[in-house]
């Protein structure tokens, strides 16, 4: 079949264009991060110029995560690892001495002050009182931090093009800023008597210090560590005692424990908070800033009346 002059132009046209999208995409920084909060993070600060991919996917959980095969190769072909570190992918230094790669290992806590765990919510082997709670990313703050820790690593990794680095983190360093400044008009419209919650395990220690909001957990800072009989009657006095108005599911968990404590106290389940994973891109927090938005209406709608 002859081809016309202008349909051989475009078919090369169409050809040289497949090649430079193809270029382009085999030029972009290879990063692997442990969950998908930090692969959040990632994707605002490298744009379009890093693919990242996540061990740990939407609505999984971190602590309980087994690796497989596949992701020690996903490691082997990246430039760079981001991990949260604090003690919570205890997982992950096994995976990287197996993969074999030389990609370079991101801390994104690192600068971050550590919460200490306190009695009472050590109950894991891992997470033993005065140990670090690693949930730092629940301050918005400490989010803040994680950013310009990957701002800078990206830069280091890919000079070519830290300028782009630099003003899309700069851009999303302002978000976060608002967004801070929304969690504190938001937390400041509670009573103060009413600021106390029961989630299931103890991941909101760093967003309580920020903002002033009360977490008790049967669970401690682990999801690996099941609660005794004791931690759950002790709880359920509690509630009784203190009055406190709500208890909250959460995505990485079983939610038949919180449902029997609000059965048994007459207190509120006040929806499902996004503590240790963002959602898939149809629920209601696939990016951070989407969930912390979730969660702070959810506790405002809560505790408010």
């Amino acid at each position: 079949m002859r081809i016309g002059p202008l349909r051989f132009i475009l078919s090369i046209v169409v050809a040289v264009m497949a090649g430079f999208g193809s270029a382009q995409a085999e030029d972009r920084l290879n990063i692997v991060a442990t969950f998908s909060i930090l692969g959040d993070f990632a994707k605002n600060v490298g744009g379009d110029r890093v693919n990242v991919t996540m061990l740990v996917g939407a609505d999984s959980d971190t602590h309980v995560y087994t690796p497989s095969p596949a992701d020690a190769k996903k490691i082997t072909d990246a430039k760079l690892v981001i991990v949260n570190g604090l003690g919570l992918e205890g997982w992950l230094p096994r995976l990287v001495k197996s993969s074999g790669g030389k990609a370079v290992t991101v801390v994104a806590t690192k600068g971050i002050k550590p919460r200490k765990v306190a009695a009472g919510e050590a109950l894991s082997e891992e997470h033993e009182v005065g140990s670090a709670d690693p949930h730092a990313w629940q301050s918005v703050g400490n989010a803040k931090v994680y950013v310009a820790n990957i701002r800078d690593a990206l830069v280091a990794a890919d000079p070519a093009n830290g300028d782009a680095y630099k003003a899309n983190a700069a851009a999303y360093l302002s978000k976060l800023d608002a967004l801070d400044g929304e969690v504190r008009v938001a937390v400041a419209s509670i009573p103060p008597e009413r600021r106390s919650v029961i989630s299931t395990h103890d991941a909101f220690g760093y967003f309580a210090a920020a903002y002033g909001v009360k977490f008790v957990a049967p669970q401690g800072v682990s999801t690996e560590s099941e609660p005794s009989a004791r931690d759950i009657a002790a709880i359920i006095i509690q509630i009784r005692k203190q009055k406190i108005p709500a208890v909250f599911l959460e995505n990485v968990t079983d939610p038949r424990l919180m449902q029997r404590i609000a059965a048994e106290t007459g207190a509120k389940v006040g929806g499902t908070l996004y503590s240790d994973s963002l959602t898939g891109e149809k629920g209601p927090a696939p990016t951070y800033i989407d969930m912390v938005r979730h969660n702070i209406k959810a506790l405002t709608s809560a505790l408010s009346n």
